[in-house]
């Protein structure tokens, strides 16, 4: 068998409150951070580092997804990394201060694990959503999580972005995702999404310190629903009003296979609009509170089944080779 050895992860965050207004993440790294502060009281040693970021202070204190721009696409290169003017949006300085003690983004002194915690209005189950189809941390984490959770759908989502233009907070980090889970509406908190949320991330931290400690991973495969399209409501092409809804047997139905000519809207006037594709692709993020603004009805996937190798931490004198080499290409 043929095992492949990745650095330890020393430090990782959970962050919440990304968008304001969905609270699962809010509430629970709030409870996370009472948690820490009595581990602190006790003075107990924790091997593992865990950082609880509440990410968009402003927002969560208006229960709003943001203030002046959407925090979770302030994280590309050229956004992290321009000129920042007087009047700069608020979530634009606040992806920096984010950048500084996460990251910075792309350098080694990032942060090993970013998990963001997000809600969808959308039936999804709980999504791990990562710009890797070959990040083996995240995958095998994605994989614990599934033999260790029964009673919620579980899906990895690939969004094919490379890394200067990943535009989410999670990419700051040497390895991360978001975890999404729904439905839950906006601006409320639901006690069975909050509860798959907080044993998700229990399980994440769990297996971090198990491979923290030295322990073998066996291969196997993850299911991979990599995102194709987005398809946008019907217009009414001088007022730019949508003209239509999700059709009743697509709504709720996320990744169950639509296929040509399948309904996919109905018209405010009665009218079925079919889909117009040319294969069958698996639709997700349907009817999305938060993506009318963006203009997105509803995301497209097509799956693929992705073989992962088996893992284990790196020895020491492993850590201390690559280190080496980092330095020497560094000179170079």
């Amino acid at each position: 068998m043929i095992v492949v050895c990745l650095p330890r992860l020393p430090r990782v965050a959970v962050c919440g409150g990304t968008h304001g207004n969905e609270l699962s993440g809010v509430y629970l790294v709030r409870e996370l951070l009472k948690a820490e502060k009595k581990v602190m009281e006790k003075e107990e040693e924790e091997p593992l580092s865990v950082l609880m970021v509440l990410s968009n202070p402003r927002a969560m204190q208006q229960c709003r997804r943001y203030v002046d721009t959407d925090l979770n696409r302030c994280f590309t290169h050229a956004k992290l990394n321009g000129p920042i003017p007087d009047d700069a949006p608020y979530e634009i300085i606040r992806s920096r201060e984010l950048n500084a003690t996460l990251g910075p983004k792309g350098n080694p002194e990032a942060v090993d694990l970013v998990c963001d915690l997000h809600n969808t209005t959308a039936n999804m189950g709980l999504c791990f959503i990562a710009y890797s189809d070959c990040d083996w941390i995240c995958m095998h984490i994605f994989r614990h999580l599934q033999a260790s959770t029964n009673n919620v759908p579980m899906r990895y989502i690939h969004f094919d972005v490379s890394n200067k233009e990943s535009y989410s907070l999670d990419s700051v980090g040497k390895h991360g995702f978001a975890m999404e889970i729904g439905p839950q509406p906006h601006g409320v908190v639901r006690s069975n999404i909050y509860t798959a949320m907080k044993v998700g991330v229990q399980h994440m931290l769990d297996w971090v310190r198990i491979f923290n400690s030295g322990t073998i991973f066996e291969g196997g495969c993850v299911d991979v629903f990599t995102m194709i399209k987005h398809i946008d409501y019907p217009r009414d092409s001088e007022t730019r009003n949508i003209t239509a809804a999700i059709h009743p047997q697509v709504q709720d139905r996320d990744f169950c296979l639509l296929h040509p000519e399948d309904p996919l809207f109905q018209t405010f006037s009665g009218e079925t609009l079919r889909y117009k594709g040319n294969e069958p692709l698996y639709p997700f993020f349907i009817n999305e509170c938060a993506y009318y603004e963006k203009g997105i009805a509803l995301s497209l996937a097509r799956k693929r089944r992705v073989m992962i190798p088996a893992i284990r931490v790196q020895t020491e004198q492993q850590q201390q080779a690559n280190k080496q080499e980092f330095a020497s290409e560094e000179e170079e």
